[in-house]
């Protein structure tokens, strides 16, 4: 099926070649509408020049067949002249009236001979044969019998017949002496003279066709036409001709179309006489190539004007398609640099003036724009925004290069990594912004007045910074390492003046060497934040990376599923520290403490796996866990007949936790305890990390009827605005000022005054670190309510707390004087 011309025009039905650019597209798109323009012009053109030429044939044709009807009109004038001249001859008429044969021959034959006719004849009244010039007429006398009638009526006659398979045109007048004594015809040949004339006169070719009766066929006795055509013409034409003139003997003449040796001619066929089935037909033919011929020119001049069009408009849209197409190929070029990433190499032709120029500019103005975002993005992607230091992926990347170059130069590469303490304080109390404006003075003062003028120092993130020195000598690295740590540690000595806030900061830092403790920067980064997280932990000082450090590392990384698989198997334990009233020594409550019976390892302490599962959240499992072993353990106390508070202590991530009421309340029902039975310990730091949230979960808790205390009482931050607005009952003093108050007089002093603070306040107050009985009496005479340490108890599993209890409320009668050394000391425990 021939696709439509819609989908033809259609660039995807093109042929590859055509397709394949757009100056192809252009070239090819005007020469084609240029051929496509000529060709309907040149066939416009000659379809009229056709049609003119066919129009200017018919009306020739026309003119021929008038003009030849005028000739053999003329030629029988002329002929009646001469037969009326010889009928008017005296001595004719006198040689007719003699009856002088021989003379009338005589007169006949050199009258006929004078005016060019072949047939002279003399015919008595009675229309026959009397004398005659040629032998052989008598074949005329049907025919003078037909131009009798009308010789009679007009005085004169003519006609053309065919006689021996020939044309003649034959005339007849009277002679008359003064009657009608005979009649007088004449006739001549239409021979070859005279289609030659006609030819001459009118350009047509004349041939003459004759048929001796109804049953001969036509045959061409004179035509102009060469001889081969000739032959041709008599053998196609025949029947056409007799088709032809047998439909048109009314009409006299027909309009037909032959095609002779490849030439085409239009004709007109005319019928001069028809008698008896004898029929003379004159063929007026006019060769259609002979009248467009002198048209061709025109149109061999169109084609050449169209070759030189071609060529102009070839020329032209192949210099338009460059000017279009060289700066889209610029534009390409340019968005190709853009792709591989050159966003430097501005873009030519901006100065044009049309839509390309525009196009163009657009296009330079988007490169400059996506060069600035590139730098943007390339200088976030290296740098950090807020300190204008290296970020982290910078620093990796320079450490990786440092440590290439230290490999090729026998030199070493060490990194300090740094972690400011108490940022999130600062950020919580003074907010983000003057976080912000910390962050920005440490790092001037790390590059200012802490480091070498060689040394990076990035900031890879929060409020950790690093530091790298690049080129050491293996001989001293570390020793220059630790020189240049001990100088940061100097420099935040200082406090830190910002917006007319004083701050004191301090940092955690931590060491590493290459190749002493890494083989690669990855590695190198990874051990000095290692020994970073160590040095925040220990509160030492700097801490240069041990292998030691790692393994202890490396067991934290299976710690959280195997918290998890303590807890579904029952592998922690859970220990109770027994508090007493310094009154009179009654056991009036217990500290919970969980222990860990892990598998492998034994008994595992609790600072190797509390800070852990306050780092990752499961710090909340545990706390609900040691909530309901405490709430099982204080029904079973309580069902034996003992009445104690157990405290349990809460994290920060407890405190942030809103549904954390609602769990225990869940966990009082269900054991059916009631929340006086608890008393739940918080520290400072805690309450201070998000203090709304933190006293909003405090409100809940202390609303259900919880205990609340503070416990390690002096050694946060906190203000007394806060204690003033929690919802405590008691303090907790820590046991740094308790351990020693009995030989240190400001420890004693910080503990009287932090027992009448909390009195003032109605709160209770507990000291714990109890190790002595001075301690114990100590605290007595400052009025302090209760007392915990190992003096009395050390931590002990539940079931054994249960005995130790019983067995204290038994010797309660018993005297107790806490002076007497050893024996009252074996006594408490």
């Amino acid at each position: 099926m021939t696709p439509p011309v819609r989908s033809l025009l259609h660039p995807s039905q093109w042929p590859r070649w055509i397709g394949s650019s757009l100056g192809t597209r252009i070239v090819v798109l005007f020469l084609g509408l240029l051929l496509l323009v000529q060709a309907a012009s040149f066939l416009a053109i000659r379809a009229s020049i056709d049609r003119n030429a066919r129009a200017s044939i018919t009306d020739e044709l026309q003119v021929g067949e008038r003009v030849l009807t005028r000739v053999l009109d003329q030629n029988a004038q002329k002929l009646a002249e001469g037969a009326s001249l010889l009928a008017a001859d005296y001595g004719f008429r006198a040689a007719v009236g003699s009856n002088d044969a021989d003379t009338i021959a005589s007169v006949l034959a050199n009258h006929g001979e004078r005016i060019g006719a072949t047939v002279t004849a003399l015919l008595d009244t009675g229309f026959h044969l009397r004398a005659a010039a040629q032998p052989g007429l008598q074949e005329l006398l049907p025919v003078t019998q037909r131009l009798a009638a009308r010789a009679l009526a007009s005085k004169r006659a003519s006609e053309i017949v065919v006689l021996g398979q020939r044309p003649f045109q034959l005339v007849m007048v009277p002679m008359r002496a003064p009657v009608v004594v005979g009649w007088v015809l004449m006739g001549f040949p239409i021979d070859q003279r005279l289609v030659d004339d006609m030819h001459a006169l009118s350009s047509l070719q004349v041939s003459l066709q004759v048929r001796a009766d109804a049953a001969s066929t036509w045959s061409t006795a004179v035509s102009t036409l060469p001889l081969a055509t000739r032959e041709q013409l008599e053998k196609q034409a025949a029947l056409s001709l007799a088709q032809v003139n047998g439909d048109n003997l009314a009409a006299g003449s027909a309009a037909l179309t032959l095609r002779l040796l490849d030439n085409e001619y239009s004709g007109r066929t005319v019928m001069l006489a028809e008698h008896d089935g004898a029929a003379v037909s004159a063929l007026l033919l006019r060769s259609v190539d002979d009248a467009v011929a002198p048209y061709r020119q025109l149109q061999l001049g169109l084609a050449a004007l169209t070759l030189v069009g071609v060529l102009v408009f070839g020329i032209g849209s192949v210099l338009t398609a460059r000017h279009v197409t060289t700066p889209l190929r610029r534009l390409a070029t340019a968005a190709e640099r853009l792709g591989a990433g050159d966003y430097s190499t501005p873009l030519r032709g901006l100065t044009r003036s049309d839509e390309l120029g525009d196009v163009a500019r657009a296009f330079e103005r988007m490169r400059e724009n996506i060069g600035e975002q590139q730098d943007e993005i390339l200088k976030l992607a290296y740098w950090d925004p807020l300190t204008a230091l290296p970020n982290r992926l910078q620093f990796r990347n320079a450490v990786r290069d440092a440590i290439v170059a230290a490999g090729k130069a026998g030199r070493t590469v060490s990194v300090i990594m740094l972690d400011l303490d108490r940022f999130k304080h600062v950020n919580d109390v003074l907010g983000y912004r003057f976080g912000d404006l910390l962050l920005r003075g440490v790092a001037e003062r790390l590059t200012q007045q802490a480091v070498r003028g060689g040394d990076l120092v990035a900031r890879l993130g929060g409020d950790e910074f690093a530091v790298l020195l690049a080129g050491l000598d293996p001989a001293t690295d570390l020793a220059l390492t630790g020189t240049v740590a001990r100088r940061i540690q100097q420099a935040f000595d200082a406090a830190l003046t910002l917006e007319d806030q004083t701050v004191d900061i301090s940092a955690s830092l931590g060491l590493a060497n290459w190749p002493l403790h890494a083989g690669d920067a990855d590695v190198l980064l990874s051990r000095a934040e290692v020994a970073m997280y160590i040095a925040k932990r220990r509160h030492d000082g700097p801490m240069v990376y041990d292998p030691a450090l790692d393994a202890a590392s490396s067991q934290t990384l299976s710690l959280l599923s195997e918290l998890r698989h303590a807890v579904d198997h029952d592998e922690l334990r859970l220990y109770l520290q027994p508090k007493l009233a310094l009154g009179n020594a009654r056991v009036v409550g217990a500290e919970a403490l969980v222990r860990w019976q892990h598998p492998r390892r034994g008994l595992v302490p609790p600072m190797e796996f509390i800070p852990f599962a306050e780092q990752t959240g499961f710090i909340r499992v545990l706390t609900l866990w040691i909530f309901e072993q405490t709430a099982q353990m204080w029904k079973r106390l309580h069902d034996g007949g003992q009445t104690l508070t157990i405290s349990v202590n809460l994290s920060t991530r407890d405190l942030l936790d809103p549904e954390l009421p609602q769990k225990f309340d869940a966990l009082l029902v269900r054991h059916s305890v009631p929340a006086e039975a608890f008393c739940l310990e918080i520290t400072e730091s805690a309450i201070m990390d998000d203090p709304q949230r933190a006293q909003a979960t405090l409100d809940k808790l202390s609303a259900l009827g919880f205990r609340l205390s503070i416990d390690d009482f002096g050694t946060g931050y906190s203000s007394l605005a806060y204690l003033k607005r929690l919802p405590v009952d008691e303090l907790k003093i820590d046991k740094s000022f308790v351990l020693n108050m009995e030989k240190d007089l400001d420890d004693a002093r910080i503990v009287r005054s932090t027992i009448d603070l909390a009195h003032g306040l109605g709160l209770t107050v507990v000291a714990e670190g109890v190790e002595n009985a001075q301690v114990w009496e100590l605290l007595r005479e400052l009025a302090c309510d209760e007392a915990q340490g190992f003096h009395m108890g050390r931590p002990m599993p539940a079931a054994e707390f249960a005995r130790w209890s019983t067995g204290w409320s038994t010797r309660q009668a018993m005297t107790v004087t806490l002076g007497k050394g050893p024996d009252v000391a074996i006594t408490l425990h």
